[in-house]
């Protein structure tokens, strides 16, 4: 009975300071607001961000561990992870605010290492402790990071409009 509240309160705040409201989540925090701006294509970008940052997990690794033909072989270690990032893409609706960092990137982060991660164990693909914690870290620092970056740069430009 409260929710409805919380959410027409954070709502409001948002057209107050006018901004764009994002209702994803049913524990949104009242006056949540999605800062980054978001039109219908700016979602492309953002895939293409993770496709490619994925991609480049699986080419790292790969080079490391001296496993040869870096190209085709990327796509074969990143495929499990691909689906898992495509399925948090789908499941989290992530296209509304690609550049969140609270929900879409951690949405695709968890989606791409925990169902790439079941991926991989079903085709018999390796899946060991240490494999899942790099992957959780270089994914999340990838996946994550460009978000994060992103948002410290629109912020930063924000501010300097405004003092103009």
């Amino acid at each position: 009975m409260l929710l409805p509240v919380i959410v027409a309160a954070a709502e409001t705040k948002c057209k107050r300071e006018n901004l764009r409201f994002v209702n994803f989540a049913p524990a949104l925090p009242p006056g949540y607001c999605q800062n980054m701006p978001s039109s219908l294509r700016s979602w492309i970008p953002a895939a293409a961000a993770d496709l490619v940052l994925i991609l480049f997990f699986a080419a790292i690794g790969r080079d490391a561990h001296a496993r040869g033909d870096i190209i085709t072989g990327a796509f074969v270690t990143a495929w499990p992870f691909l689906a898992g990032a495509c399925v948090a893409w789908l499941a989290a609706r992530v296209w509304r605010a690609p550049y969140a960092v609270w929900h879409s990137g951690i949405s695709v982060w968890i989606g791409a290492v925990v169902i790439g991660m079941l991926l991989r164990a079903v085709t018999g693909q390796t899946v060991v402790l240490p494999f899942v914690i790099v992957a959780l870290i270089s994914l999340g620092v990838f996946l994550l990071g460009f978000r994060v970056i992103l948002a410290l740069i629109l912020r930063t430009s924000r501010k300097r409009q405004s003092k103009v």
